[in-house]
């Protein structure tokens, strides 16, 4: 288990370019599996979950080509079958979450899939039905083995169906979008995600050949066709990593210029980290937070305490309420942070509070946060890195603290941030990597 060791108080300043997206990658790279035709996908993350994904792929039978440090060459001409049998392919996808996407290609393209129970972030039930029973309206079959935790999905032929989903899970999303563009008619999928990751996957469809309308909506239409082609596509910059780089500015009160962020694509993040008093400033494509001595929550018309809360897209993505959580300590005023989705995400807050920030913990969903400005003087400590996001919550409260602090577990960091101890140390961090 490898950690970090956390110099804190140092002044980051310069350009840092965010990587691309994590989460529309786990996506498009299950999307590969729907054509027998190469597909080219750039500007991938060279992290932890993205690469366990592309060895799964490979060990399925696509074949595999690495073309430059964030692009690759997939071709799944033929897929091993047999594979899905073996204890390493139950291992392998087990262990990664985003590996549950592979069950719409597969079902749609060869009749049938298999998959066990996928693992992920500890932060509370994150349940399947949403994929399982879109998936079984255009027609599939499943039976789930409680012993060996495995899903067995089987189709002669999918066709399209009206569904209203219970939930806008965006990978709920995409993998029953997967299996529709190849189903017989059309397909209706009403409260669908709409997130940024969710439209990306859509228009790489469509290059491919599908017939998708509604894209950015919750309403998809989709007109089933016989086979995808080729195509080539560019991942985003990943969101979550372009809030993670304004909260640890703010945090160390540093002047960062973060470089090709597809601005008109982040929704409301920016004017979120603003109702916390962070200056944050476009210029074109970039994003310029100035070193800020001391930065004050907003709150409410009616003088109310400021509430953040996640919200299905166009609301604010529950990935980056970790990082609110963590800078509104270091703010003017107090703040309500609301996680509605994930009941274990907040859990990480006492190591916070351990280390002098003021923050109750209302219940497993709510956290209201007492910012003392510059009055909070965090200290060092010894931590544990419970999952991604939190993770790197805990990274920005160690850089911002008094003396050297110690993350154990960061391959919960490793999972989602590409070598950030070595691109923060370039703008002035001061981070060592213990294995």
């Amino acid at each position: 288990m490898s950690s970090f060791r956390i110099t804190g108080k140092q002044k980051l300043s310069g350009e840092i370019v965010p990587q691309g997206a994590k989460n529309e990658a786990l996506q498009v790279l299950c999307a590969v599996l729907l054509t027998p035709e190469e597909v080219i996908i750039n500007n991938i993350p060279d992290i932890l979950d993205i690469r366990n994904l592309i060895s799964l792929l490979a060990d399925m039978g696509v074949a595999v080509k690495r073309l430059s440090a964030d692009s690759y060459s997939f071709k799944a001409e033929t897929i091993d079958q047999e594979y899905f049998h073996t204890r390493e392919f139950y291992t392998k996808s087990a262990s990664l979450r985003g590996s549950v996407m592979i069950v719409g290609p597969l079902v749609a393209r060869f009749g049938k899939a298999m998959i066990p129970k996928p693992g992920g972030d500890k932060i509370g039930r994150r349940r399947l039905d949403t994929h399982f029973l879109g998936i079984q309206k255009l027609g599939a079959r499943f039976t789930y083995d409680p012993v060996e935790k495995l899903y067995n999905i089987e189709a002669e032929k999918l066709r399209g169906s009206y569904m209203l989903l219970d939930e806008a899970s965006v990978t709920g999303t995409a993998n029953i979008v997967m299996a529709a563009v190849l189903a017989e008619g059309i397909t209706q999928i009403y409260n669908a995600a709409c997130e940024p990751y969710v439209q990306q996957l859509c228009k790489m469809l469509n290059r491919m050949g599908a017939r998708i309308s509604g894209i950015g909506s919750n309403l998809l239409t989709i007109k089933g066709v016989q086979s995808l082609r080729a195509c080539n596509h560019s991942l985003l910059p990943d969101m979550i990593e372009v809030g993670s780089f304004i909260g640890l500015a703010a945090m160390t009160g540093s002047e960062l210029t973060i470089k090709n962020v597809q601005y008109d694509e982040l929704g409301i993040i920016p004017d979120s980290f603003r109702k916390l008093g962070i200056v944050v400033e476009r210029r074109g494509d970039d994003i310029y937070v100035p070193a800020q001595e001391e930065y004050e929550i907003e709150s409410f018309i009616d003088g109310s305490i400021m509430t953040l809360a996640d919200a299905p897209w166009p609301g604010l993505t529950p990935d980056l309420l970790s990082v609110f959580l963590v800078i509104a300590a270091k703010a003017r005023g107090s703040v309500l942070i609301h996680q509605k989705m994930f009941e274990s995400r907040l859990f990480f807050v006492d190591k916070l509070i351990d280390m002098g920030a003021q923050i109750i913990l209302c219940d497993p969903h709510r956290a209201t946060v007492i910012g003392q400005g510059n009055r909070l003087m965090l200290r060092a400590s010894t931590m544990t890195s419970p999952d991604i996001r939190a993770g790197i919550a805990l990274l920005i409260a160690a850089m911002s603290a008094e003396g050297v602090s110690v993350i154990h577990n960061i391959d919960q960091i490793d999972r989602g941030y590409e070598a950030i101890d070595e691109r923060l140390n370039r703008i002035g961090a001061k981070i060592e990597r213990i294995d």
